[in-house]
């Protein structure tokens, strides 16, 4: 009897122990992983845009110079292996939607993220390959910050590997800016062709048909 009294007791106590952590047992969390990885940072909400004056093939150039055009801006490097080329490509095809009269108000600029590699030579072959109207600028490395900063850009530059070889990474759009050097709109990355020419004419467009 006392055997069976202890063993009753026994699962009794048990039952209410079960009973009081289902009812009140509150897990705690594993600590958040941590990554090695390093973001990029932020772009402004509504970057300012504004003039600036880099090197081209054939000296200085300033967004100041095509006042009264409509101007595209794509900052990436020459080295990029898809992202650059596919914009590029995109931007292109916009401005081979444009007639003749249309394209001689319209500008492409590719800004170097990448001015240790990019040299005026290298860009002076890479930014026409895409579309003549498309010209390819580089600053110091201060300069490119500054105007990174100016637009909303945010790039990183990774560490070289063992041959030297490294990859800069960066957001990608494109800042359409219009006839008054005012940045007005940003186009997102992969923007199809037909929605960058549209954006392109609405800029080209009398003020009082818009």
């Amino acid at each position: 009897m006392k055997a069976h009294w202890l063993l009753t007791t026994a699962v009794a106590a048990l039952s209410a122990l079960l009973v009081f952590l289902v009812a009140c047992w509150q897990p705690v969390p594993p600590p958040a992983a941590t990554t090695a990885a390093h973001s990029m940072p932020s772009p402004a909400t509504s970057p300012p845009g504004g003039d600036f004056s880099l090197q081209g093939p054939q000296g200085t150039v300033a967004l100041a110079d095509f006042r009264g055009k409509v101007v595209l801006i794509y900052f990436g490097y020459t080295s990029c292996p898809d992202v650059c080329p596919t914009s590029l490509a995109l931007l292109a095809q916009a401005l081979s939607g444009l007639d003749a009269a249309e394209r001689e108000q319209v500008q492409g600029i590719f800004v170097s993220l990448d001015p240790d590699r990019d040299s005026p030579a290298v860009l002076a072959q890479y930014a026409p390959f895409f579309h003549p109207a498309i010209v390819g600028l580089r600053g110091t490395p201060t300069q490119i910050a500054t105007l990174a900063g100016q637009y909303g850009v945010s790039y990183r530059k990774q560490q070289a590997n063992a041959e030297g070889q490294y990859t800069v990474d960066h957001s990608s759009e494109t800042y359409l800016v219009n006839r008054h050097g005012k940045l007005s709109t940003r186009l997102p990355h992969a923007s199809p062709a037909s929605e960058i020419l549209a954006a392109i004419r609405q800029q080209l467009a009398p003020r009082d048909s818009r």
